[in-house]
């Protein structure tokens, strides 16, 4: 044990990137989980950590996307730099001449304009450092690359950094079947925590297709790593990966699972949704802690009591097809009798149509991007009795 902590000792840098909007969830959740010298950025939050942080960092957070590790900084003014800068890397010390690479790259930059052009030139760097070096080169494999290499370019400024985590973070591994307009899971988990809930409380989603918010909901209550059923991370092709480690940081993360004995409850009014949020559910290990069942969430009301989370993500006019204004309204009327206290949150991305209909004062709204919708998560406060009347939009 001794020797596999000595390990760990190393510290290095590390980029945790993530949505718009949840940068200070993601601090705060780096800060619970030990990092060092947290720095918030735009869409990423920097960090200090050694290499069980790294994979602590992939199995624990919620809201991040992906784990990068920068290995060179330098400045480039054209293709020809990047080039010439990119050759000066030791990519053996990275990358086994028989195995597989892939580059995703991003640019902002007047002299850097296409970002996939990047990514090519980037590979043709690597290729052609392995073919002077030892006469062959490793293979592009875009799928499942045995090393991710991520470029960012702002300006002059390149980064050069290995992603650990491979497949977006977002990917938990526990969802198998998806309705038309599924929600990404780094969102779901960011919503959540937005809305303040913590698992102490009881928590509804009345809209919830293939339940990927209950299930979220259910992992922040009983403090479950969110990525303890991916299959794999990126750093696991890395040649230093140490399982034992691995093994060490998840069961210790385990350890700190708790059971919640909120309610976590669902509704939809399609019966195949309902199937599909079951096999997820089901997927996560979570039957035990999360209930769904088919309705129509405007013939519902409220069935716990005390203190009560709803959140949900109804549909939007750019996904489905319905009548915005008057499902907005019901939405309303649906919250204002038949859910007394509770604080109820949504996300939409249509204001006019949408929001305006809802007929309820909001007490927060928050700006959050659904991939390239603008949204807003806004958050009505229901009070019972004559105390929810004073607060009701006239």
């Amino acid at each position: 044990m001794q020797d596999k902590l000595s390990k760990m000792s190393q510290n290095f840098k590390m980029l945790a990137k993530t949505l718009f909007g949840f940068e200070e969830l993601l601090a705060k959740e780096l800060r619970n989980l030990g990092a060092m010298d947290i720095k918030i950025g735009v869409r990423n939050v920097s960090f200090i950590g050694d290499k069980g942080f790294m994979y602590k960092a992939n199995l624990g957070l919620r809201t991040a996307v992906r784990i990068l590790k920068p290995i060179r900084n330098f400045k480039v003014q054209n293709e020809d730099d990047l080039y010439q800068q990119l050759q000066t890397i030791k990519w053996d010390n990275y990358l086994n001449i028989n195995g597989t690479f892939a580059v995703d790259s991003v640019a902002n930059a007047e002299n850097f304009t296409h970002s996939h052009y990047v990514s090519l030139k980037t590979k043709d760097a690597i290729a052609d450092y392995f073919r002077n070096k030892f006469g062959k080169r490793p293979n592009v494999d875009l799928d499942h690359p045995d090393l991710k290499i991520n470029i960012h370019i702002q300006k002059h400024d390149c980064t050069v950094s290995l992603d650990s985590s491979g497949e977006s973070l977002h990917k938990r591994g526990y969802r198998s079947a998806t309705n038309i307009a599924p929600i990404n899971e780094v969102l779901a988990a960011g919503l959540i925590l937005l809305s303040g809930y913590d698992g102490s409380q009881h928590f509804i989603d009345p809209m919830c297709g293939s339940g990927t918010i209950l299930i979220e909901a259910a992992m922040i209550a009983n403090q479950i790593p969110p990525n303890i059923n991916r299959r794999e991370f990126g750093f696991e092709k890395w040649d230093d990966f140490d399982e034992d480690l691995f093994d060490i940081i998840k069961n210790s993360l385990l350890k700190k699972a708790r059971e919640s004995s909120a309610e976590i409850i669902g509704y939809d009014k399609a019966p195949s949704a309902i199937r599909k949020a079951i096999d997820n559910i089901e997927n996560a290990h979570l039957e035990d802690f999360i209930t769904v069942r088919q309705e129509n969430f405007f013939n519902t009301e409220k069935e716990t009591e005390g203190k009560t989370i709803v959140l949900f993500n109804p549909p939007y006019g750019e996904r489905l097809e319905i009548n915005v204004p008057i499902f907005y309204k019901e939405i309303g009327n649906t919250l204002k009798h038949g859910y007394p206290n509770t604080n109820a949150w949504l996300i939409t991305s249509d204001f006019e149509n949408g929001l305006k209909n809802v007929g309820l004062r909001t007490s927060k709204k928050i700006k959050v991007f659904n991939g390239k919708l603008e949204c807003r998560l806004v958050k009505y406060e229901m009070y019972e009795g004559s105390k929810k009347e004073k607060f009701l939009k006239k």
